[in-house]
């Protein structure tokens, strides 16, 4: 038989429609065509939020394949390939689609479809046909974009989690933090349980609890009214309605993964799934996130480097994002006593400006790159001078191995620095698929 390759699949896809047109009759049509396959899922845990909905479902897989489940995952978007959107439930664990199954399940949704859909739609549907089709114990399904009419919200969950709400994808969903927050809300199900975690904003955190009460949800737990968790003397404290349990750190890095982690627990323990204190420790030990706080150990980028330089990668790109993520390096840098510098790509679509703030009083300078796997993204020279705009030196380089070793030559009589790359998940995504380091 012929080998399906990467290339074939994104030959395949790039016929379909890439732009948001948020809507749920297309979807449920081409489910009805494929049989409803969303109505033969495993239990359901879903998940929406403007960050934290890719960290929450990583400790969530972590933490029930410790306790013996097999769990299917869908995440949105890949960082290296498209398989990496679906983890297939095992014993002992799980394991991204193999391309071969992949682009089968992707030509019976093609084949099944009567009209134009999107390419989440696409996706979507494939998600829905390939989890009612191996057995698995529960299913985590997260939200593309927003909820009310994401292409996810199409079936009933066993339990739903909303992570933080912030500013982000305006044009689609509002320019107000209330108008997110309800689109957000749009995923609560009438007697589903719901948890909602850590929420900054009392706007958003109001008109979640307001939505609840109004679509006439099940059981509710709220971060800081019903469960908490915070870290005292080296380990994790997290309290909710069944008592207090002294846990390991998350291995997932940034003080903002506590709370993930408790909406995460909480979440397990409304949705009734059994998980003994052992494996709650195991799982927030072993659970790992790519491109999210991620520092970068080994691959071709790492043999450039001389000792003490530290580098690191981080996908998050609006501002809620930017904050927590110049925070952690403000302190690491502070700690250390060496400065940071940025390697930054974005895209279009994104609060440049207000992501760059966070990191005015942080880096030392910026090297704006493109985004290459992105018809969105902004030049570099477009960046640059934006850095410059808010206070922060930059250059502008047309890669990141162009800007990597710019710095190096520049940097070569400080003992110690970090790099940061950051901006983009298009970024990313290039950056651990050219380091030899994609997810696995």
């Amino acid at each position: 038989m012929l080998r399906i390759t990467e290339h074939d699949i994104n030959d395949f896809l790039s016929g379909y429609l890439k732009k948001v047109d948020l809507s749920l009759e297309r979807m449920r049509c081409l489910l009805a065509a494929l049989g409803n396959p969303h109505l033969r899922l495993p239990p359901v845990i879903h998940i929406a939020g403007t960050n934290g909905k890719g960290s929450a479902s990583a400790f969530l897989r972590t933490i029930l394949e410790s306790a013996g489940y097999r769990v299917h995952v869908y995440t949105s978007p890949h960082l290296v390939h498209w398989r990496e959107r679906y983890r297939i439930g095992l014993k002992g664990g799980s394991c991204f689609i193999n391309d071969r199954e992949f682009s089968a399940a992707l030509r019976r949704v093609s084949v099944a479809k009567s009209e134009s859909v999107t390419l989440f739609e696409l996706l979507t549907a494939v998600m829905f046909l390939l989890f009612s089709e191996y057995p698995a114990d529960v299913a985590v399904i997260e939200v593309g974009l927003g909820g009310r009419f994401d292409a996810t919200n199409v079936l009933m969950p066993a339990v739903s989690l909303i992570m933080p709400v912030s500013l982000d994808h305006e044009f689609f969903l509002g320019e107000h933090i209330g108008d997110i927050a309800f689109e957000k809300a749009g995923i609560i199900k009438r007697e589903s349980p719901l948890v909602i975690g850590f929420q900054d904003n009392e706007i958003a955190r109001d008109t979640l609890i307001r939505r609840a009460s109004q679509v006439g949800g099940g059981p509710l737990s709220i971060y800081g009214r019903d469960y908490i968790a915070y870290e005292k003397a080296g380990k994790m404290r997290f309290e909710n309605q069944d008592g207090l349990i002294d846990l390991p750190v998350p291995r997932l890095i940034g003080d903002f993964q506590i709370s993930n982690a408790a909406a995460a627990i909480e979440t397990i323990s409304l949705g009734g799934f059994k998980v003994k204190e052992r494996a709650l420790a195991r799982g927030l030990s072993r659970v790992c996130w790519p491109a999210r706080m991620q520092q970068l150990l080994q691959g071709k980028f790492i043999d450039w480097l001389p000792p003490g330089v530290e580098l690191w990668l981080d996908g998050g790109h609006n501002p809620a994002a930017g904050v927590a993520v110049a925070q952690f390096f403000k302190e690491r840098c502070e700690n250390k006593g060496s400065p940071l510098i940025l390697i930054c790509g974005m895209i279009n679509t994104k609060d440049v400006t207000n992501y760059l703030r966070a990191y005015k009083d942080v880096a030392l300078c910026l090297c704006a790159v493109p985004v290459h796997l992105s018809d969105s993204g902004i030049p570099s020279r477009t960046l640059a001078e934006l850095s410059k705009s808010m206070g922060i030196e930059a250059d502008s380089f047309e890669s990141v191995d162009d800007a990597l070793k710019k710095i190096l030559e520049r940097m070569r009589l400080f003992a110690s620095f970090l790099i940061l790359i950051c901006g983009s998940l298009y970024l990313a995504g290039e950056v651990l698929r050219d380091n030899g380091t994609p997810p696995i």
